[in-house]
């Protein structure tokens, strides 16, 4: 079954059951009824409590993890506009925004409290937070579509932000759990735990996780449509020797 189908049935699931929330376009991340719920039991966990900081979608149904991080003085990286940009992720810290840290929760909020940043900026991340439209328990996961989660994450690890085994997490409905095989290419990143509103999954490590940006799967247009991108790939180019070639 393609990833697509996959979404379209995913998607169809959450409108029949009633579940779906506002704001419920087709190219969002589902937002979900229970999502603090999931989010809540999310926070109970020991990658969470340990976590100071972290990167986190700035999607619908992470709102409730995105306030909670910087309600427990917790630094959050979001990132904005698909990495087209050179200055891609927000960093919103709590300690420096003080008793107005609650407006930066929502997305407009963030981009006009934070402070925008270029990928080398960030530091180590402890967590990954993203959102998805459907996983299994295998830890494969599908989003929106489009590859920007795994070209960011490829970018990450290439930059040393982010680990082997940095925890990557995600909070959906227990009906966005599937049994379905979803295919899995080198360059698609899995998760260590979905959460939902009643339960933690823990998957097994099946899928090795993408160790930078696979430039030999890399499109021309989009690496000249991302800065970080094109410089990534000029550094890589200056470092190949003759013999390499």
């Amino acid at each position: 079954m393609s990833k697509e189908t996959i979404r379209r049935r995913t998607r169809a699931r959450l409108i029949d059951s009633g579940v779906i929330r506002f704001p419920s376009e087709p190219h969002r991340i589902p937002n979900f009824r229970g999502s603090e719920t999931a989010a809540s039991l999310l926070r109970r966990l020991t990658i969470w409590r340990r976590a100071r900081v972290i990167r986190c979608d700035g999607t619908a149904p992470q709102i409730w993890l995105r306030r909670a991080a910087l309600a427990e003085g917790k630094t959050l990286y979001l990132p904005v506009g698909n990495l087209r940009s050179e200055r891609c992720f927000v960093e919103i810290d709590p300690q420096r925004l003080g008793s107005r840290w609650w407006r930066a929760v929502s997305l407009p909020g963030a981009r006009s409290l934070g402070r925008l940043v270029t990928p080398d900026q960030l530091p180590a991340l402890d967590l990954v937070v993203t959102g998805a439209i459907a996983v299994n328990r295998q830890g494969a996961m599908i989003g929106r579509g489009g590859g920007s989660f795994d070209l960011e994450y490829g970018l990450l690890r290439h930059l040393g932000k982010v680990r082997e085994y940095t925890p990557i997490v995600t909070t959906l409905h227990s009906l966005q759990v599937i049994e379905d095989r979803i295919p899995m290419r080198a360059h698609d990143v899995p998760v260590d735990f979905a959460v939902t509103p009643d339960n933690v999954i823990a998957a097994p490590s099946l899928y090795p996780r993408p160790r930078g940006v696979l430039w030999d799967l890399l499109g021309e247009d989009q690496a000249r449509a991302i800065p970080s991108l094109q410089r990534g790939r000029r550094d890589r180019s200056s470092r190949l020797t003759p013999g390499h070639l």
